[in-house]
């Protein structure tokens, strides 16, 4: 009886250990890249075309030391913000590749075909994703691995280049407004993309707003797009933050 105890476990013993062994260590599943942060152009508009080549021939051979990235937010520093640009950034060698419409998949694309060229900034000013918003409701979580994808990129080509990285603006007039709901999402992703170091976040949405919250038409007519005034209090705002990256 003894014998065939022993015979019986000496059986079983092998198979649990094979059992034990063959089962597989837990992995956590990649992240399935999206929209957001797969690079896409918009050749097929003209004067987007257009504006890439030109913001290609303009960047070789210039010396910048202060990248501004973005959509038409960034791209209106020459309308309705050149005044104001003139004022705050002419003699710190400035370089913006803000381009109207564009999502974060855009901006991925122009990085990888040439407007980055031999840039190495001493300070970049990102902000983009509205129009992740506001084209198709985008999750929030996609737009921020975007938005993370472009510095990724920009520091894959330039590491020692500080990030002062923009929350999205505030856009509709009330708080409430969806697309300014789901901004502010994204901008609580994005905010712990601050390390201290080579990435700074800052949110100017006080600064544009009524106490209430509420966005007016003296400052952005649309509700999106800043007019002069606008302009006037993002340089001003974003001032004191832009004079410490740079040291000067």
């Amino acid at each position: 009886m003894i014998m065939k105890s022993l015979i019986l476990i000496a059986t079983l013993i092998p198979s649990a250990l094979f059992v034990q062994a063959a089962a597989p260590a837990a992995v956590a599943p990649a992240k399935a890249k999206h929209t957001a942060m797969t690079p896409a152009h918009r050749l097929n508009a003209g004067w987007w075309k257009n504006r890439h080549e030109q913001k290609v021939t303009a960047a070789q051979g210039f010396d910048c030391e202060l990248l501004f990235i973005g959509d038409s937010i960034t791209h209106g520093w020459e309308g309705a913000g050149k005044n104001v640009w003139n004022l705050y950034y002419a003699d710190r060698k400035p370089f913006n590749i803000g381009f109207s419409g564009d999502k974060t998949e855009h901006v991925l694309w122009r990085f990888q075909h040439g407007e980055l060229a031999q840039f190495k900034p001493k300070v970049a000013v990102i902000m983009i994703g509205t129009n992740n918003t506001g084209h198709i409701m985008q999750k929030a979580e996609e737009t921020a691995d975007g938005i993370k994808a472009i510095i990724t990129q920009l520091h894959l080509h330039s590491p020692q280049t500080k990030v002062l990285l923009l929350a999205i603006f505030p856009r509709g007039e009330k708080p409430d407004h969806p697309m300014r709901v789901l901004n502010t999402q994204i901008n609580n992703i994005i905010k712990t993309y601050d390390d201290g170091k080579s990435v700074h976040f800052l949110d100017l949405a006080p600064a544009f707003l009524t106490q209430e919250g509420m966005l007016t038409k003296e400052v952005m007519p649309d509700r999106l797009h800043p007019r002069e005034r606008g302009y006037q209090i993002w340089a001003k705002s974003m001032e004191p933050k832009l004079k410490e990256l740079l040291g000067k």
